[in-house]
């Protein structure tokens, strides 16, 4: 008796031998080629049925297995039907099959020092069934860091809120990275529209993140801390993934000149307000040993935050009360734009004095009337640039990370240096 097989094979052979049959008579060389693609065609029609050929995936040294991206089970021949991943106590992985069922993947993350136990089943094309089984260790921290995303105030960035196109986005982690540049990789910004920006690391604790220039308004800001699973050096792992998104609002720059002694404030690269001025007097003085100065230092700064009242007071930065440039009062309308205690703010008792001559001991002092009009206009990471002022320029750690040039930014990133 012929099997459908054989008889299937047969006619084929028929199709091909006829085929070559008349390519013989007709002696055309085309029809010999066509008859020869005919040929290798019906050889390949018939595909020998194949068992399944399954493997388990999980890359990892002589510490064990990260938990992150390293665990995935493919079929190579077959499809996979069913897989299972539990760790030591039996709890069950979720995990995610791709459309062909050739790849499953964990859908969530595996824990520290864990045993997990993979077993997948899968069918051949000639129906057989295969299973493979795993069993791994993931790797046990020798200690752990937290990431906490702020602004240079110390605010942590919030969920959806607007910020100004000077916003510098800090990275603050509780202990002390041994691999920057394994820390960095994981510390991703992404913006639409997109804009370059590079990290510069502080210290080993601390990076700050900004574009090479100045946001444009409306862009949508994403930063992703995925430090989780992830060697940062010395055994040191992430304890959890960091997330937020922001967005950029209008462009607020106030330009503070110390040549006409005003502060002009332009909204979106228009001139909206000018504001007499009374900044930094100028000079130094020598108090227990300790040099300080009395300038408003030129540079670019940033609003940090805003306060309503805020007491002033000398003796914070080593200057007695009591002496004879020494002060402590409350100022209303403050705005913050330096850690070492710059303010734009209210002062009536210098309104004389704004416009012409400094007397400050280093805040631009501003009418009531500029003073609470600022107030409310400003948010965090609004631009503020001083210009032509004397004393040292601004320094990064004083809130100056715009008055580096993007050379000197971007020689402080682990990636770039």
């Amino acid at each position: 008796m012929t099997t459908p097989r054989r008889s299937r094979l047969a006619t084929l052979f028929a199709v091909a031998s006829i085929s070559l049959l008349v390519a013989s008579q007709s002696g055309s060389p085309t029809t010999e080629r066509r008859a020869e693609t005919v040929a290798a065609s019906a050889e390949s029609v018939e595909v020998a049925p194949t068992p399944a050929k399954l493997a388990i995936h999980s890359d990892g040294d002589e510490h064990g297995v990260r938990p992150v991206g390293s665990v995935r089970v493919t079929a190579t021949s077959g499809t996979l039907t069913d897989v299972r991943m539990t760790n030591e106590l039996g709890r069950q992985v979720r995990g995610s099959m791709d459309a062909d069922a050739r790849e499953w993947t964990p859908a969530e993350p595996l824990g520290y020092g864990r045993t997990y136990t993979v077993q997948a089943t899968g069918i051949g094309t000639d129906s057989t069934v295969a299973s493979e089984v795993s069993r791994f260790n993931t790797v046990t921290p020798t200690n752990q860091t937290s990431v906490s995303l702020y602004g240079t105030s110390g605010a942590e960035l919030t969920e959806g809120a607007t910020y100004g196109v000077g916003m510098v986005v800090v990275a603050r982690f509780d202990e002390d990275i041994p691999d920057r540049a394994a820390a960095e990789r994981q510390l991703k910004v992404t913006t639409t529209p997109r804009v370059e920006g590079s990290w510069y690391w502080v210290n080993d604790r601390k990076a700050h993140w900004r574009p090479r220039e100045y946001y444009p308004p409306g862009t949508q800001v994403t930063v992703d801390a995925g430090i989780y699973g992830n060697d940062l050096g010395g055994g040191l792992y992430g304890r959890e993934d960091t997330r937020v998104s922001f967005r950029i609002g209008d462009s607020r720059v106030a330009v503070a000149d110390d040549a006409t002694k005003q502060v002009s404030v332009y909204l979106n690269g228009e001139l909206i307000r000018t504001m007499p001025t009374s900044m930094g007097r100028g000079g130094t003085e020598t108090v227990n040993g300790k040099t300080i100065a009395f300038w408003t230092q030129p540079g670019t700064y940033t609003v940090m935050e805003k306060e309503k009242s805020v007491v002033m007071d000398s003796s914070t930065y080593g200057l007695p009360v009591g002496a004879s440039s020494g002060y402590r009062l409350n100022v209303a309308n403050a705005v913050r734009i330096s850690p070492d205690g710059i303010y734009l703010h209210e002062l009536a008792s210098t309104v004389w004095a704004q416009g012409n001559t400094n007397v400050s001991a280093g805040c631009l002092n501003l009418s009531p009337e500029h003073a609470r009009w600022y107030f409310d206009f400003a948010q965090p990471g609004d631009v503020v640039e001083v210009r032509n002022t004397g004393g040292e320029p601004l320094q990064q750690w004083q809130n100056g990370d715009w008055s580096l040039t993007w050379d000197q930014w971007t020689r402080g990133s682990a990636l770039r240096s």
